[in-house]
């Protein structure tokens, strides 16, 4: 049986969310603006899954608009989020470690004349509330922090930064990539204090292609795009509702003891991990499903591809890198030999403490059998 080990770069979708996509392409497949009977029912099926997904990440159905995935919703929220903010200011906090979908339209704006401060991790990964607190400006408009680091597992503290943002100019927008954090760790976007929040289906057994932003309530948010009144205009296309449907399916079928048993099982990881000679844990992580370890002088790709050989299936960090060097390990300031020999962990509660073992005794033989560098 092949191992799975890299479902932060994204998961197999869940029976229940294939089959409610499914049910929707076959039989409910009436365009939701129709007014003829069965384009109602699209209508209420809409709502209906619009809701499941609001109660999970706890707001209201009406501050969600769905996307086809994180990279649109950062995308839009950056740059939407910027032509308002603009007039109380064009200086940008964010963190030099963010997904590329947040980090390249940062370098947009940057472009467009925004001054933009990228915090940098500690050697462990971590942002802290005061290096943030450094970098607020009277200018300071926007700020872009992610919830859960997709390389480190770190959690971010995007609560305590929001609170401190917002007490120094209550006018700041704050955003977060939750995208690795929706039901894995405990949060809505009320309790964090920020103003839009991004998710993606395809982390939590949904299909690829779908995702949703929270907006607060009262924020007077621009499209990205323009056409047709869909989504209350602000998202205007036909509705993806066999995306939709899968995505509230994956939502409800989510169960609650999910995080404790992968956060147990990363743990096992870690035990069996840290007995392979040589091998360093870097991050242990914060959220249950992700942690990075390096075998210095192994290179990553190697590593990977011979754990492949193997049917053991993990990457040296996030999957939209393609096999560049991760940037996010680069800004942890980590010797040269440690960064080439990253591995990143993500894990599903369908690995086991028995998938520790073998992914152990795999590297031990693979190390074995080569010369390290």
């Amino acid at each position: 049986m092949p191992i799975y080990l890299d479902s932060a770069a994204t998961t197999p979708v869940l029976p229940e969310a294939a089959q409610a996509a499914l049910e929707v392409m076959t039989a409910g497949y009436a365009n939701p603006s129709a007014l003829y009977t069965i384009g109602q029912n699209a209508t209420t099926r809409l709502k209906q899954n619009r809701c499941a997904v609001a109660a999970r990440l706890g707001c209201p159905p009406d501050a969600l608009v769905f996307t086809s995935g994180g990279t649109e919703g950062n995308n839009w929220a950056l740059f939407s989020g910027a032509r308002l903010a603009a007039r109380h200011g064009k200086h940008l906090i964010t963190t030099a470690v963010e997904h590329s979908a947040v980090l390249e339209p940062v370098k947009e704006l940057e472009r467009a004349g925004w001054a933009v401060t990228r915090l940098k991790p500690d050697r462990t990964g971590r942002i802290t509330v005061e290096d943030f607190c450094a970098a607020l400006r009277p200018e300071t408009s926007l700020v872009s922090m992610m919830l859960v680091n997709n390389e480190t597992g770190v959690l971010f503290p995007v609560g305590d930064c929001a609170q401190h943002a917002k007490q120094r100019n209550p006018q700041l927008l704050f955003h977060t990539d939750a995208v690795q954090g929706f039901l894995q760790v405990p949060f809505t976007p009320q309790t964090l204090g920020v103003d839009l929040l991004t998710i993606s289906g395809h982390k939590i057994g949904a299909p690829k292609g779908i995702g949703a932003l929270y907006i607060k309530k009262g924020l007077r948010l621009s499209p990205l795009l323009f056409g047709g009144g869909q989504e209350r205009g602000l998202r205007p296309g036909t509705e993806p509702t066999s995306q939709t449907a899968a995505l509230a399916a994956a939502c409800n079928a989510w169960d609650e003891s999910r995080p404790q048993q992968v956060a147990e099982t990363r743990l096992a990881f870690l035990d069996a991990l840290r007995a392979v000679p040589g091998l360093e844990v870097i991050s242990a992580g914060d959220a249950p499903h992700i942690c990075a370890v390096s075998l210095p002088g192994y290179p990553s790709e190697m590593l990977v591809r011979a754990l492949s050989d193997r049917g053991i299936y993990l990457s040296s960090g996030s999957a939209c890198h393609r096999g560049k060097p991760s940037h996010v390990f680069a800004a942890m300031r980590l010797d040269k030999r440690i960064l080439a020999g990253m591995l990143r962990i993500s894990l599903s509660p369908a690995n086991t403490p028995a998938d520790a073992t073998l992914l152990a005794d795999a590297l031990r033989t693979i190390t074995a059998e080569r010369v390290s560098l």
